[in-house]
């Protein structure tokens, strides 16, 4: 009996009983899945998932923030996705440009792009620059509270490291700053991990905090990711890109057989096929919502896959080609120079 997950990402070799199980090692948990023949990762994986995993480099932190008025901070442009969560009071967030937002309890601000912006009690506030330190990190240096005035607000900060070498288009078309205000029965998952984030981040650290707190971290963008996008197609404001892409059935069936086989030789019949489309219907629905052909989505993610590979795992680059669905290493060093500018080698060593 074998395993049916995915040959495209690293794999670990494991027993049961008599079995050898070959599993894909990846940043979310993914069962186990028996069948007689491999076929691919059989519904170990999302779209939505797989972009936020192939973003990611490094380790997201985070914190419990407690301010007292007066305060205006700005921090400037990093490469991270940032976030600030309103726990109690209110404050304002001031974007590089548009118009200030304003924050109250349980409000979520989310900067995809790790934007400059600011953080203040009222937007007429005088902004203080940020502190830089040797590890690029910025340091509100007024950011505790005052011991003799009472907290204005409290709040969850954090970032994730992003790999700026090639943005998913689904990151891309994420505006500056998103903004989720808290509504009575809305995103009842994103508020339970804020909860349970703010909990885990107040006081002393107890047994397992640093792991429950990294994966709450994961949840948490996933929830704000997905709080996004249903609250753009609930507004009526998703008719093109990828907030559309992943809401539309037929798109989002063939995406998931891509992300799902990226070594496959597709061709647009078949994902045609598995979008339940003729060729050319489904052609033109997947490049209008999407923004580029099939088989050129196909490229790019194949090679994105390979890069995160080349960070994340000691495969050698012929293997990596090979789970991609290149036979030849030389065309596959060809596409991926194209795409990231350097060879796979040289990729590797300057950002393994």
């Amino acid at each position: 009996m074998m395993v049916a997950c995915v040959t495209a990402w690293p794999t670990s070799t494991v027993r049961r009983g008599n079995e050898t199980i070959e599993c894909v090692i990846r940043s979310a948990v993914c069962g186990i899945v028996f069948a007689e023949t491999v076929v691919g990762y059989i519904g170990c994986v999302d779209v939505l998932s797989d972009v936020v995993s192939a973003a990611r480099t490094g380790r997201p932190h985070s914190g419990r923030v407690t301010r007292s008025a007066p305060f205006a901070q700005r921090f400037p442009a990093v490469p991270s996705a940032g976030f600030h969560i309103v726990l109690q009071g209110t404050c304002w967030l001031l974007p590089s440009q548009g118009e200030p937002v304003a924050l109250g309890p349980g409000d979520v601000a989310f900067l995809p792009r790790g934007s400059a912006h600011g953080l203040a009690d009222d937007p007429f506030t005088p902004v203080n620059e940020p502190s830089p330190m040797p590890t690029g990190v910025h340091v509100d240096r007024a950011a505790e509270a005052s011991a003799d005035r009472p907290p204005t607000v409290v709040m969850l900060c954090g970032a994730y490291l992003l790999d700026g070498s090639g943005p998913h288009p689904l990151l891309n078309d994420l505006p500056e700053v998103i903004h989720l205000p808290t509504r009575v029965g809305r995103h009842g998952e994103l508020r339970a991990a804020v909860e349970l984030l703010g909990a885990e981040l107040d006081g002393d650290a107890r047994p397992g905090s640093d792991t429950i707190v990294l994966t709450l971290l994961d949840l948490l963008l996933l929830y704000i990711l997905r709080a996004w996008f249903e609250e753009q197609r609930v507004l009526g404001h998703s008719a093109t890109g990828w907030a559309a892409a992943l809401h539309d059935p037929a798109v989002a069936a063939a995406l998931r057989a891509i992300h799902e086989d990226p070594g496959r030789s597709w061709t647009v019949e078949e994902l045609g096929a598995q979008a339940r489309l003729s060729r050319a219907a489904f052609a033109r629905r997947f490049t209008h919502l999407v923004g580029q052909p099939p088989l050129s989505y196909l490229t790019w993610w194949r090679m994105t896959t390979a890069a995160r590979l080349l960070r994340t795992c000691d495969a050698p680059v012929n293997t990596i080609a090979q789970r991609v669905g290149y036979s030849s290493q030389y065309t596959f060093t060809h596409a991926f120079k194209r795409q990231y500018g350097s060879p796979p080698g040289t990729y590797r060593s300057h950002t393994g």
